[in-house]
């Protein structure tokens, strides 16, 4: 009996099973190809993108597009709504995703972020201030979400007093790998949040980047009113919860790696490459970020990939790939590892990556500056880890200090 494609395709993997590293299939997968057709959900094969040099290589290519609608990419039929894709420009091609990028490239950039890092340091005081009053804590609830959440609220001019209620639609949002009605329902009630935040800026600007892009629609009349709301939901969305995941579990690696965190101590220049370092060991966002459809046939890594087939980087094997990276598996601060995919490639490159970096470095500087006694409570391998959810991080962390 002759096997069609779809029963030797191996099957997409999807969660990691171990907060060291991503799924094992992964190394498999790549020993194998660096494109390899995998059976994905119950629609057509897919390719993943397995190495390091083919995933920049895809990232980069304009005969690759990001944009959902169209036909043969993974989540074509997830697609929103016109309004729903409205300013969403990480689903966008050029030259309509360099429109938005140009808007916001001023609020993002180093000099910027230069200019927000007192505000950062002051953040990480206050919260450490707060947590050091007693002698225990859950570093994700008192410390790592508040940092976050505070810092992009501040910079776009979100109420930080609502924070549970953004923080609970996104959570919902982002709960499973694909979309549920009850995520449908939380982006709904975010949007509409999130709406009246931005018809309020309209009338009334503040000093904050939703006041100064609301300023320019209005001057302009170059931005809608949804596109508006749109590059706002997909900064907040994006601009707390990955960097909050990375706190956290930067925080448990480098207590689990004892004598690379008494160099940091000792040699604090060292802490730029140390993040690097966690951003490549840990690849939070691995494939969710990186999908694609080809628009013509095309060859990558000696494979022709046609016109209408769906593509996913593997972010998280492609920063595990001993091509680009020696002795992959090791967490090593010495490395130089800024090459790193955890920001994307190319054009679609994170917007927010010096904030991010900002963010990691003063948060675990001053963290381990201040409270050196710091220590994980209980049983290290009872840590509830985000296994089930499409940005990997930990759901608690036990410390003491």
């Amino acid at each position: 009996m002759i096997r069609t494609e779809e029963e030797i395709l191996p099957a997409f993997p999807m969660p990691r099973r171990c907060p060291y590293a991503p799924p094992p299939e992964y190394e498999s997968l790549r020993d194998k190809a660096p494109l390899v057709r995998v059976a994905f959900r119950d629609g057509p094969p897919i390719w993943v993108v397995t190495r390091h040099s083919e995933a920049r290589d895809v990232l980069t290519d304009r005969r690759i597009s990001t944009d959902p609608t169209r036909p043969g990419h993974p989540f074509a039929a997830m697609a929103g709504t016109a309004q729903e894709q409205a300013g969403q420009f990480i689903d966008m091609d050029p030259p309509e995703h360099d429109v938005y990028r140009r808007m916001l490239a001023g609020e993002f950039s180093a000099r910027r972020i230069r200019e927000l890092g007192s505000f950062i340091q002051d953040v990480v005081n206050e919260r450490i201030d707060a947590i050091s009053r007693g002698r225990e804590t859950d570093l994700v609830e008192s410390f790592a979400f508040p940092v976050a959440t505070l810092v992009i609220c501040q910079l776009l001019g979100v109420p930080y007093k609502d924070r549970e209620y953004f923080q609970s639609r996104t959570n919902r949002m982002i709960a499973g790998f694909f979309s549920t009605e009850e995520a449908t329902r939380a982006r709904t009630e975010l949007w509409g949040y999130l709406d009246d935040l931005v018809t309020a800026a309209e009338s009334s600007p503040g000093d904050d980047l939703i006041g100064r892009l609301a300023t320019e629609r209005r001057t302009t009349g170059e931005l809608s009113h949804d596109a508006l709301v749109g590059m706002v939901f997909l900064l907040l969305v994006a601009g707390h919860e990955t960097t909050a995941n990375m706190l956290s579990l930067g925080v448990f690696t480098l207590l689990q790696n004892p004598g690379a965190l008494a160099e940091l101590r000792a040699r604090p220049e060292l802490w730029p490459d140390a993040v690097e370092e966690l951003l490549r060991y840990h690849s939070i966002v691995d494939w969710v970020a990186f999908d694609r459809v080809a628009l013509e046939d095309i060859e990558i890594g000696g494979q022709r990939v046609r016109a209408g087939e769906g593509l996913f980087v593997l972010g998280a094997s492609a920063n595990r790939d001993e091509r680009a990276f020696a002795s992959p598996d090791d967490f090593d601060i010495h490395r130089s590892a800024r090459h790193h995919l955890a920001f994307g490639y190319g054009i679609h490159r994170c917007l927010g990556q010096n904030l991010a970096r900002a963010e990691l470095e003063i948060g675990y500087r001053t963290l381990f500056e201040r409270l050196p006694a710091l220590r994980i409570v209980g049983d290290v391998e009872a840590l509830p880890f985000k296994y089930d959810r499409r940005t990997f991080g930990l759901y608690r962390l036990p410390v003491a200090w």
